[in-house]
């Protein structure tokens, strides 16, 4: 029986995302191979948000022609965000020959007829139009939690980033469609869901279609959780807030980037909001949900970013006290207005300033972790190894305790007692 591996980069889209080329597989007969070296195709399904990805990919690529040359029957191919940048496509035809398959993020679910067609000749085809085919098969990789893509593509432009360029403008799919997948998911026996989108509060044009939808998906008998990433703080709404509020199913829990903490920062990448304006969306959470867990993405480096501007970025973790902060570089990319600026930061700035973030963001959360000790919270054990089960919290706490085979999938109450590095441990209650 032949066999694939699919090689992930990125985001969680892109983990969805490869779900479905695995479904495509699994219909074709395939199974899932262990390793590159095992596999019968090979998938690279990539990312060109942020450097280290691009990077990554490229790198591979060499490992990958190796195993080519020893086994020439192997079927490679590259899809999602890489080739759709314009001339990456090309680039990687010249560059990387024994590739038999190209394709871009929007014509990923026709992979089953390039492996028929690529039997004869290579296969380079990207398409501009932005359309995504509901009905793709999807093999999932785990047995309690799942995601549901609500939305593809954004309008917003942030001046940094080349998801537009990609991935296309936003398009949201049927409300009764997502309604259905849901509760068929629910019906199945997954706990915890989690609606993707580049921008999830924009859904059918904004407020208030997607309050609406989280109140319909939290209709269902059974415990569960609904989650959802990413929101734009330019359009999370007190609506949704309150939806959040109103209902145990939906996970008391916001990923909400700021990016910078800087005005005139902000205004370059055109966020379309200010420091203030974020900091009362996150008074606002807060007032609704005093509990809630609140994460973000901080830049560091953007071009003409000065000391005074990184300070303001400290000033606002220090304010908000986030549960979780993913701290980036920035890094440039052709194509976007940013990669045009004048004024690039050099790396050991950029380098210095993120290490001074990420030790902020550790001691801010030793101090959350402390007073968590005592508290008990309801989580949902997503595994158990070697007598340690591991699960998050509604609010996304994440907890380790002693557990046994059987707690894996389950709610469960567990107190905490123990805080080492960030790192919380409890005890089934």
């Amino acid at each position: 029986m032949k066999k694939f591996y699919i090689n992930t980069y990125g985001c969680q889209m892109n983990v969805h995302e490869s779900e479905k080329l695995a479904g495509i597989l699994y219909e074709r007969g395939y199974i899932r191979a262990d390793s590159n070296e095992e596999a019968d195709i090979i998938l690279l399904n990539t990312c060109c948000i942020r450097e280290t990805a691009e990077t990554r990919v490229l790198g591979n690529l060499g490992i990958i022609k190796k195993i080519k040359e020893k086994r020439p029957h192997v079927m490679v191919c590259i899809c999602g965000c890489m080739p759709q940048k314009p001339g990456t496509a090309e680039m990687l035809k010249k560059r990387c020959p024994f590739i038999d398959i190209i394709i871009g993020t929007h014509n990923m679910y026709k992979l089953g007829e390039y492996l028929d067609e690529a039997q004869h000749k290579k296969v380079v085809e990207i398409w501009d139009k932005e359309r995504e085919p509901e009905n793709a098969p999807i093999h999932r990789d785990g047995k309690f939690s799942a995601w549901v893509n609500i939305m593809y593509g954004c309008d917003n432009f942030c001046s940094y980033c080349i998801v537009p360029y990609v991935r296309g403008r936003e398009r949201s799919r049927d409300f009764d469609e997502i309604v259905a997948e849901v509760g068929s998911l629910v019906k199945n026996g997954y706990k915890e869901i989690t609606l993707l989108g580049q921008n999830v509060n924009s859904y059918k044009g904004g407020a208030p279609e997607f309050g609406n939808l989280l109140r319909a998906l939290s209709q269902f008998d059974g415990e569960y959780w609904i989650k959802f990433m990413t929101s734009h703080p330019k359009d999370l709404t007190e609506d949704v807030v309150k939806a959040m509020a109103s209902s145990d199913k939906i996970a008391k829990f916001i990923h909400l980037p700021v990016q910078s903490g800087s005005d005139r920062i902000l205004k370059l990448m055109n966020r379309k909001y200010t420091s203030g304006e974020y900091l009362d969306k996150i008074k606002m959470i807060r007032d609704h949900l005093p509990d809630a867990g609140i994460s973000s993405d901080i830049m560091v480096g953007f071009p003409t970013e000065t000391e005074e501007d990184y300070l303001c970025s400290e000033d606002l973790v220090k304010k908000v006290k986030y549960n979780n902060l993913f701290t980036f570089i920035y890094s440039r990319r052709s194509g976007t207005v940013a990669d045009k600026m004048d004024g690039q930061i050099d790396l050991k700035t950029k380098t210095d300033r993120i290490e001074r973030l990420i030790k902020l963001q550790f001691d801010i959360g030793n101090e959350l972790a402390r007073s968590y000790i005592g508290n008990t919270y309801r989580i949902l054990c997503e595994r158990v190894e070697n007598g340690i089960g591991y699960g998050k919290s509604s609010c996304d706490k994440s907890i380790s305790f002693e557990a046994s085979e059987e707690n894996a999938g389950k709610f469960l109450n567990v107190k905490i007692t123990e805080v080492k590095n960030n790192k919380l441990k409890g005890e089934l209650i």
